[in-house]
Parts: C-alpha cells; sequence; structure tokens
C-alpha cells in the first residue's frame, strides 16, 4: 500500500498565528487540492495529521473543526482526489500527550491502523515539529516551503535525510513520478 501523511495548516491550508477557528477561515493554498487529487489518482492512500490545540484552548469546538474538515474533503473530492482520513491532537503543548507532534504518537497510530511500516511513507509538513514527529516515527520527513516552511528551513536543524519541496503540488509531483 502506499500512504502518504500531510500536515494540515501550512502544508493543506493557509495558516494563521491566530488559527484556523472556522470553516471560513479554512482557505486551501493555491494548488495543495490539485496535488491530493494527484497523489489520490496515482494510487496513494492519503491521510492528515494535525496538531489542533484550538480544541483546548477553546477557540472552537468539535462541531467546528469536524465543519473545517468537511469543507476540506469535499473540496478535494470536487477535483477527484480523496482524503482517507483526519488524525487530530486536541491538546495544548503543555499537556505532555504523546499525539501532539514532535512526539510521534499520532504517526504510530496511522502505521498501526494501516497496519503498515513507516519506512517509506513520506510525512508532508511545513514546521521543524512535523519532519521531528516524522523521524522519531521511522518516516520519511519532507518539509514544503509554504506557511512556516521557508522560515523553518532558514532556521535549519532539519533532521537527516529531509526532503525540500516548494509546495505540496511539487511534493506530489516528485512522490507520483
Amino acid at each position: 500500500m502506499k500512504l502518504v501523511i500531510l500536515d494540515r495548516d501550512g502544508v493543506i491550508n493557509a495558516d494563521s498565528d491566530d488559527y484556523i477557528k472556522s470553516p471560513e477561515e479554512w482557505k486551501p493554498i493555491p494548488g495543495s487540492l490539485e496535488a491530493i487529487a494527484r497523489l489520490t489518482q496515482a494510487g496513494f492512500h492519503v491521510v492528515v495529521a494535525t496538531n489542533q490545540s484550538g480544541l483546548q484552548r477553546g477557540l472552537f469546538d468539535m462541531a467546528t473543526l469536524n465543519a473545517m474538515h468537511d469543507k476540506m474533503h469535499k473540496a478535494v473530492n470536487q477535483l477527484g482526489g480523496s482524503i482517507d482520513a483526519v488524525f487530530f491532537c486536541p491538546h495544548a503543548p503543555d499537556a505532555g500527550c504523546a499525539c501532539r507532534k514532535p512526539q510521534p504518537g499520532m504517526l504510530l497510530e496511522i502505521a498501526r491502523r494501516y497496519k503498515i511500516a513507516l519506512a517509506e511513507v513520506a510525512v508532508i509538513g511545513d514546521t521543524l515539529r512535523d519532519l521531528q514527529a516524522a523521524s522519531a516515527a521511522g518516516a520519511r520527513p519532507v518539509l514544503v516551503l509554504t506557511g512556516k516552511g521557508a522560515q523553518t528551513l532558514k532556521s535549519g536543524d532539519l533532521p537527516e535525510g529531509t526532503e525540500v519541496h516548494a509546495d505540496l503540488a511539487a511534493a506530489a509531483l516528485a512522490l507520483s513520478a
């Protein structure tokens, strides 16, 4: 099985330091939805793994998060793509959970549910914590320069073997080639 794991904010949709708190604020990055469709059509199972501490912080509720994800699913589906599942960590950074990236718990849970080793699975993100989680889980870290990606690249100290692409469209092109 071919699997790819994507971060959400900054990879699929525009990010905000004030959090994405509603479906109206959820806006896809140009080319990202088409990239997911390309991956789907190339035989990949696409899974999203995202930290969503806005839940614990009280910035939005579960119904609102579901509405944002419903918007994302519908937009991808309209282009012939599919997102198999969305995994999320609702905890704040100080919660000490195992699922919040940079911890690998969420990625390991995806591997367990899909019964797949992560060694050949690309985990695409825009922050150092995405890449650290990928590395800790034994997956392939892939940095995109959208969202906080350019800043992440500039700060350096990327996990060994990190691939870098301009955006999700470029990463999808490389994966599906």
